[in-house]
């Protein structure tokens, strides 16, 4: 006999069923990671979406999604699956799907048309799942670097200040920006800031300036957990570096720097996702240490 599923938004008091049920599929509890991911919806909800898979009063299976707008040079808003479990014995009872679905109808009543996720090449069920799901390859190239890799070219100009992003930087970060982009991406900014000031034992997000005025930013967090990988992980979300200053290594030494502290937060890699006829930033990320990570992207554009 069929048991009813119920989909609801995940409340905090799940946080134990979440770590359970991962720790089931992966056989690592990852709590800290969702402890983190916990915390960041209730501190801003507008930029995640939650739901749980309820049966007879008991969680079998949960889905997160984080709001994009505007990582990855994004110009509109896109959800990004990146964390989803069910439990064994419901494996097979269509829980994931009736997740996903929740999952996308509280994402596009927020305005939200396209679904994202990333999976490894050789994880070939989750890959079979999302297509059947009515995914379809992406048209971006997931590249990751690790922090193992010899210094790249662009750092062999003259060393430039680059220190931690504060509050006070927002206003020259979103012209600068402007400047770059040609759309005002304010809202998205501060928000990135804001994720940043809050994690503040994380400051992995830069600026570089330039005879004292602001020639760079990069905004990258760090996520112990996100697309089901189970090692530190930093994500580079974006890059600005101001025209005029193209040719004095600004973002060879953003990401210089990133590298450092990166390292002294034990983490072993970075990871991006870029499009794939984006040529300039595909040349920057080459030249410095970038290369094309085992990793699929996959997208779904929602009713």
């Amino acid at each position: 006999m069929a048991r009813t599923t119920t989909i609801r938004a995940l409340r905090p008091d799940d946080a134990a069923a979440v770590v359970r049920i991962d720790r089931e599929r992966s056989a690592r509890s990852r709590t800290e990671f969702y402890a983190k991911r916990f915390q960041a919806l209730a501190a801003d909800p507008r930029a995640f979406v939650a739901v749980a898979a309820e049966q007879a009063g008991l969680v079998v299976g949960f889905a997160f999604a984080r709001v994009l707008d505007g990582e990855f040079g994004g110009v509109a808003p896109a959800g990004a699956l990146d964390a989803i479990g069910v439990t064994e014995e419901q494996g097979r009872e269509g829980v994931a799907t009736s997740l996903l679905s929740g999952l996308e109808a509280a994402l596009a009543a927020r305005g939200v048309r396209e679904l994202r996720t990333q999976v490894e090449w050789t994880e070939h069920g989750t890959a079979a799942f999302f297509a059947a799901s009515g995914f379809r390859l992406a048209p971006r190239v997931v590249l990751e670097r690790s922090l193992e890799r010899p210094p790249s070219d662009e750092s062999s100009f003259e060393p430039l200040p680059v220190r931690s992003l504060t509050e006070d930087d927002l206003p020259a970060i979103a012209r600068l920006d402007r400047k770059v982009t040609g759309r005002d991406r304010g809202r998205y900014l501060a928000r990135k800031a804001g994720e940043v000031l809050r994690e503040s034992a994380i400051r992995v997000s830069l600026v570089a300036e330039v005879e004292g005025q602001l020639a760079g930013f990069l905004m990258a967090r760090v996520d112990f957990g996100e697309f089901g990988r189970t090692e530190p992980t930093a994500v580079l979300d974006t890059i600005g570096v101001d025209p005029d200053h193209g040719r004095r290594g600004v973002g060879g030494a953003l990401l210089e720097q990133l590298l450092l502290n990166l390292g002294s937060l034990r983490v072993e890699r970075v990871i991006t996702e870029v499009e794939w006829n984006h040529l300039p930033l595909l040349g920057f990320l080459g030249r410095t240490g970038f290369g094309h990570a085992q990793r699929l992207a996959f997208d779904k554009t929602l009713a």
